[in-house]
């Protein structure tokens, strides 16, 4: 996994979240296993199923949640007029008359209904490093995208 660049308050959100999952989490999964071994043939047991399915899901969370934090750098975000991670960012596609405003973060903060669009995204990975007024272009499956940067903020 290559450096995730992140915030402070998502590193701290996703290091509380993973010392969740090691402690509280496995050890209510660990509950439901053993309750549901003492119910009788594993074979057809769905409850022992179940908790096998969550236990592997915790697991696999705290395994990711490991490899994210191992890789992240913290950002500061720095007030700037370039654009880089924690700009707020108004864009307007060029020949329409609507605005929309960004927020550049980390892939695990992305929530488009928000306004926070990833640097790995291609409308995110086209305005790093731009300017107020700059013009660019980013391919998407429906082709070739064309904005302005009205605003840095």
């Amino acid at each position: 996994m290559t450096e995730e660049l992140i915030s402070q308050e998502k590193f701290e959100e996703l290091t509380k979240e993973l010392d969740e999952l090691r402690t509280t989490r496995r050890r209510e999964v660990a509950e439901q296993l053993e309750y549901a071994r003492s119910l009788g043939d594993l074979s057809e047991n769905a409850e022992y199923q179940e908790a096998r399915e969550m236990q592997s899901a915790v697991e696999e969370r705290i395994g990711k949640l490991e490899a994210i934090l191992k890789n992240a750098k913290i950002v500061k975000s720095a007030k700037t007029d370039v654009v880089g991670m924690g700009s707020t960012v108004t864009v307007q596609k060029l020949g329409a008359t609507d605005k929309h405003t960004y927020i550049i973060v980390g892939a695990e903060e992305a929530d488009m209904l928000s306004g926070k669009i990833s640097y790995h995204s291609p409308l995110g990975n086209a305005l790093m490093g731009k300017k107020k007024s700059d013009e660019f272009s980013f391919h998407t499956p429906k082709g070739t995208q064309k904005y302005k940067i009205l605003k840095v903020e």
